[in-house]
């Protein structure tokens, strides 16, 4: 393994060449930051960053007040048992200093991670100032490397008094301090709400001098589906049958005021312009955008209606959260037209970060999806609604089943851009779960050649940071997948680079991918199988479009 190159940071004032990703004569493509007094991050247009992020739940160890600890805990030990154990994670609180030299020794200009709500506010309305202490150390750590601190508020986790997953049922007579019974309870989900605003409020007004950029929520359509629709995320809360349109939307609702209220508890606490750019805070949320695309079984008949089943679900899991906070509407039956005025909504959001992570095929089958009256087709998890899908798919991901489509980043960017031109976007997780680190490396070339296409053709994309630091508990689905830039030795919690981090840690130091790298890396073509015997997997071979 090569050793990682150091870059010398070269101050803003110094006025370098400003100009965006950009492609030279020779095929490679320059990286510059945006101007002498916006280097990276939201600081305007042309800006920007290069970063990589993590999420508290996933990497640290001994969260007991998470809902997350006692949804996979054992029953023998008083959880309910459901998938992996999270446990000791991949000791990120710990290690929290040793991970960060891991992104100063990539050269990367930015690192977003999360606080864990649970072990600051293990029990409402009392903080645990030790954890508070210990984020000042991370943030601190951050800022003498000259490392951009990007804070997501609310990552797929709650403390266990929001709601209980180990609670069947609300207690009778309402929401207790102990249980406030979850979103979408008439009475506990606005109280959440407040908890919400309230706690990020408090991280604007104790880190705010060293931090201006903010994510709210992170990727809530996938979140909501997830804990409420699937019972795959804690709390585990089934509203996909009886009921759902009844109960669902209010899930919803709720979430979208806890955006609301946090955005704007965050500017009001957060006053002091930590980086110079002129501003304070920007606070933003975070979507995983899916390239839908329609699929069928074996019928040309079968293509219409697919076609209207993708517009559907396109609608709703790419553009319905964000229309709703941009427009100050809700869209309260998930059919294009909003049906109730939000005025105190609107305009709350200051960037989107877009997460990419695969193209999925749809089906217009009888609906799995009760309201929407669609069947996705998730790789091996399709409920027979449909099999190979019209498009090729060249390659698969083969630890979490689905496909990774270079040009679908360029085409969500493209629309995004489109539809909301004046909103900034980032990239903010992007990645492959792997063993083999070549392919990880060819993720990430791939990635950004399609964003710089983007960019080049006026999209307002102002970074991209990588998924994930290192590798780490990934939700329902344990430790198997490994999308870490650092591989992690289960038994020793060791961090080792693959060589997509070397790779990434190169094109940082020079801000460059060179004509080398992208002759290597690049290009459209199926990814690499070397050392992956199930790289391209039944199902995911090139196929012919339907006869």
């Amino acid at each position: 393994m090569k050793t990682l190159l150091r870059a010398c940071r070269v101050p803003a004032l110094l006025g370098l060449a400003l100009s965006s990703l950009s492609c030279g004569s020779d095929d490679s493509l320059t990286i510059r930051y945006a101007d002498p007094g916006a280097a990276g991050g939201q600081a305007g247009r042309g800006s920007f960053t290069l970063g990589v992020a993590t999420a508290a739940a996933q990497i640290e160890e001994g969260n007991e007040n998470a809902d997350w600890w006692v949804y996979t805990q054992p029953v023998s030990e008083g959880g309910l048992g459901v998938g992996e154990f999270v446990g000791d994670a991949v000791q990120g609180y710990a290690r929290a200093l040793d991970d960060v030299a891991l992104v100063e020794e990539m050269n990367l200009d930015a690192y977003r991670f999360s606080v864990n709500w649970a072990r600051m506010e293990p029990t409402r309305d009392t903080y645990d100032e030790t954890a508070f202490t210990h984020y000042d150390g991370v943030i601190d750590a951050l800022v003498a490397r000259e490392i951009k601190p990007m804070i997501t508020v609310h990552h797929f986790s709650n403390p266990i008094w929001v709601d209980d997953p180990r609670v069947a049922e609300c207690p009778e007579g309402g929401p207790t301090d102990a249980h406030l019974c979850g979103f979408g309870h008439p009475t506990g989900g606005p109280a959440i709400v407040a908890e919400m605003a309230e706690f990020a409020g408090e991280l604007a007004r104790r880190y705010g001098d060293r931090v201006d950029e903010w994510v709210t929520l992170n990727e809530p359509i996938n979140y909501l589906v997830a804990s409420y629709m699937l019972t795959v995320f804690p709390p585990g809360r089934n509203l996909l049958f009886g009921g759902f349109a009844e109960n669902f939307d209010d899930v919803v609702e709720d979430f979208m005021a806890a955006h609301v209220a946090m955005y704007e508890a965050i500017h009001e606490n957060d006053t002091i312009d930590a980086d110079g750019d002129g501003q304070a805070a920007v606070v933003g949320f975070t979507l995983n955008v899916i390239e839908w695309a329609p699929a069928v079984r074996n019928a040309v008949s079968d293509f219409d209606s697919a076609v209207r089943a993708r517009n559907t679900v396109h609608y709703v899991y790419n553009h319905q959260f964000p229309e709703s906070i941009i427009n100050g509407t809700f869209d309260r039956d998930y059919d294009g037209m909003p049906d109730e005025d939000r005025a105190e909504w609107a305009g709350k959001v200051d960037f989107m970060g877009v997460q990419y992570y695969s193209r999925q095929g749809v089906t217009g089958s009888p609906g799995l999806i009760p309201v929407l009256n669609v069947t996705p087709c998730f790789a091996d998890f399709d409920f027979g609604a449909c099999v190979d899908p019209i498009f090729d798919q060249t390659h698969c991901v083969p630890a979490m089943g689905y496909e990774y489509y270079e040009p679908g980043i360029y085409n969500l960017l493209s629309e995004y851009g489109a539809t909301y031109p004046d909103l900034p976007l980032t990239v903010t997780e992007s990645g492959l779960a792997t063993n083999v680190g070549r392919r990880r490396a060819e993720h990430i070339v791939r990635s950004m050649e399609q964003i710089e296409q983007a960019r080049r053709e006026g999209v307002d994309v102002r970074g991209y940071y990588h998924w994930s630091l290192m590798d780490n508990f990934e939700w329902a689905e344990g430790y198997a997948p490994r999308f870490g830039l650092y591989r992690v030795d289960t038994s020793t919690f060791e961090r080792t680079a693959t060589e997509g981090a070397v790779l990434l840690g190169e094109i940082a130091a020079s801000r460059r991918i060179t004509a080398e790298q992208r002759a290597e890396y690049g290009g459209t073509g199926p990814m690499t199988s070397e050392g992956d015997p199930r790289a391209l997997r039944v199902g995911c071979r090139p196929i012919n479009p339907v006869e």
